[in-house]
């Protein structure tokens, strides 16, 4: 495709004007001088921190950059990364995504990177972890990996690359299912928490900060939902517009219009703040429930400001 780089990972591209580009893209040209200008920044850079930043090399020319380790301690911490769930890194270098992944968590992990001396590397360094059995790398380009049943996606790419991932990640990937990145968002789809680190090592893009995202693929929660609650006065209706994980939500109760104070989709979990009348009485209800297909199933905690109850809660997709 013309003006698409040679490479989608992170590790292979050069630094320049505080990101990464690749060093040649399919039928564009480029400014040999300022090249060469950005190749001897980078070795004047790294000469004056010796031991900040870690770097690798595929060919001898083209340097990567690997994340720290505080930066994958707190994406797999983020994750809430459970034994024997599946994690696959897109763009896995030298694979300490994967081997920590399967050392600390029990995970099944899986990297996928297209160079070849790379994954072979990675794999040495999961021998020498002692964890082969749980940790794999493949050969392979990441817009063609299967992400069906995976649990965690774990990278470090390129803006442009994760934008054009977006499609693949929400068709394939269940609700529930983690999304960690390093440094770089998904663009229209906002995220579900994002934690900055300050790092000394920390030589690309903001220098001395990661910023580490999580997204949770959301639960279609889209429709009209009925629940009969005759502790609450008979029939409740739910409709619910969404937006990736954000959701406007109208309620209505005995045919009132009750109040939304917040709502929140997170995964499959939904969560709803009502206020409004209730048999007379002015009532809050606080819904928490979880999706599964045309169902969402769980309590309401309801308080009038003289008691407090929880009852159950289950409402059915029309």
């Amino acid at each position: 495709m013309p003006g698409a780089p040679d490479t989608n990972r992170t590790c292979d591209l050069p630094l320049r004007r505080g990101l990464l580009y690749p060093l040649s893209y399919r039928g564009a040209r480029w400014d040999f001088t300022r090249m060469r200008l950005c190749f001897f920044s980078i070795l004047f850079c790294a000469a004056a921190t010796v031991s900040a930043q870690s770097w690798a090399w595929d060919d001898g020319t083209v340097p990567f950059v690997v994340s720290p380790d505080a930066v994958v301690e707190r994406m797999l911490y983020l994750a809430q990364l459970k034994a024997g769930e599946r994690l696959v890194d897109l763009g896995s270098g030298d694979g300490r995504i994967v081997i920590e992944a399967a050392k600390r968590f029990g995970a099944r992990a899986l990297g996928v990177d297209i160079d070849p001396k790379l994954v072979q590397l990675a794999r040495e360094n999961a021998k020498l972890a002692g964890v082969e059995s749980l940790a794999s790398f493949e050969v392979r380009d990441l817009f063609e990996t299967d992400l069906r049943g995976v649990n965690v996606v774990t990278m470090y790419l390129l803006p442009e690359i994760n934008l054009q991932l977006l499609p693949r990640l929400i068709d394939q990937l269940r609700p529930g299912a983690r999304i960690v990145s390093h440094d770089y968002d998904l663009g229209p789809w906002p995220f579900d928490e994002m934690v900055e680190l300050a790092l000394a090592e920390k030589m690309v893009g903001s220098h001395g900060r990661s910023r580490v995202y999580l997204w949770l693929v959301p639960a279609n929660a889209r429709g009209r939902w009925i629940a009969d609650l005759p502790e609450l006065g008979g029939r409740w209706r739910f409709d619910i517009a969404q937006k990736y994980q954000i959701v406007e939500v109208d309620v209505q109760a005995g045919g009132a219009l009750m109040v939304v104070r917040g709502a929140r989709l997170r995964g499959e979990e939904l969560s709803l703040a009502v206020t409004g009348m209730v048999a007379s009485k002015g009532t809050n209800v606080l819904f928490r429930g979880k999706l599964a297909g045309r169902t969402i199933e769980g309590d309401a905690r309801v308080s009038d400001g003289e008691t407090a109850r929880t009852v159950p809660w289950k409402a059915s997709l029309q």
